[in-house]
């Protein structure tokens, strides 16, 4: 098969996958359906799965479930120069404090009302259908029950751990049964970038580390 010619499209980006395409990967990572991708993200449907598809395509996977344990971490991100610098070779497994608790709602704005006004936690913001709280230095997230996709109103609780990719693979040795691969879920305006891995217990119920990384010089260039 022949390369061929460059043409006048789009420069051909530096990474394994676009900016747009890694927001799809995270979301499809994060256990995300096709529909609340493109409902938290703002686009269509079809632009999902098309974005998907390439995605697929460029990785050389078969299925959104060999997506969800691909490793990959992009190289913008502040996690991927700390990575490839230095890998923890931990020889014990030590979670940290809880950082977030999750707690589904059946109604969003009556939710927020209620543990704003009645509980008086602190509210610190609402996107949509997710709102978080400070409750003494533990973020409760609260999102909205989609029934149509089966949810439940399990809670999760979230671990805080400094090396995440280590972490899970040091559990990992241990048995525990990760959901996926780690993967990035927010950066945050100063570029703290957020990432998170999910696992079960014995019973099933749904746990995860959550590991924050500030951003270094190197990543910080990437932005600009």
């Amino acid at each position: 098969m022949t390369a061929r010619s460059p043409g006048r499209g789009r420069p051909r980006h530096p990474d394994v996958l676009t900016p747009a395409e890694w927001r799809i990967a995270h979301a499809v990572r994060h256990g995300m359906s096709t529909r609340v991708i493109a409902l938290r993200q703002g686009v269509s449907v079809d632009a999902v799965k098309f974005h998907v598809s390439n995605i697929l395509d460029k990785l050389g996977l078969d299925n959104r479930a060999q997506l969800r344990s691909w490793e990959g971490i992009p190289l913008d991100s502040a996690l991927h120069h700390q990575h490839t610098a230095e890998r923890s070779a931990m020889t014990s497994v030590s979670l940290g404090p809880i950082g977030q608790v999750s707690h589904r709602v059946s109604d969003i704005a009556a939710a927020v009302t209620w543990y704003r006004d009645v509980l008086g936690l602190p509210h610190l913001s609402t996107y949509g259908d997710v709102a978080f709280f400070d409750a003494g230095g533990t973020r409760l997230f609260l999102s909205a029950i989609d029934e149509g996709a089966g949810q439940k109103g399990e809670s999760i609780i979230y671990f805080r751990v400094g090396d995440i990719h280590a972490t899970q693979d040091a559990l990992t040795d241990r048995g525990v049964v990760f959901v996926g691969a780690p993967h990035m879920i927010h950066r945050h305006e100063s570029g703290v970038e957020e990432w998170m891995s999910f696992f079960t217990d014995p019973d099933g119920h749904s746990l995860a580390l959550m590991a924050q990384t500030p951003p270094t010089d190197t990543s910080r260039a990437h932005e600009s």
